[in-house]
C-alpha cells in the first residue's frame, strides 16, 4: 500500500462529499455553490487521504 492507494481514498472522498452536497443544497442566492463545492472537494479530499496516510 503506497501513495496511490492514499490518493485514491482521498479522491473517493471527494466525489461522495461533492455529489451529497450537490444535491442536498438548497436554492437560495445566499452562497456561490460553486464555491461551496470547491471548498467541500478540498477538504473532504484531505480527510479522505490524510486518514488513510495515517491509519496505516
Amino acid at each position: 500500500m503506497g501513495l496511490t492507494d492514499d490518493v485514491v481514498n482521498g479522491l473517493i472522498s471527494l466525489v461522495i462529499a461533492v455529489v451529497i452536497t450537490k444535491v442536498t443544497a438548497s436554492g437560495d442566492d445566499s452562497y456561490d455553490i460553486s464555491e461551496v463545492l470547491l471548498s467541500v472537494a478540498i477538504a473532504s479530499f484531505f480527510s479522505g487521504f490524510f486518514t488513510s496516510y495515517f491509519a496505516k
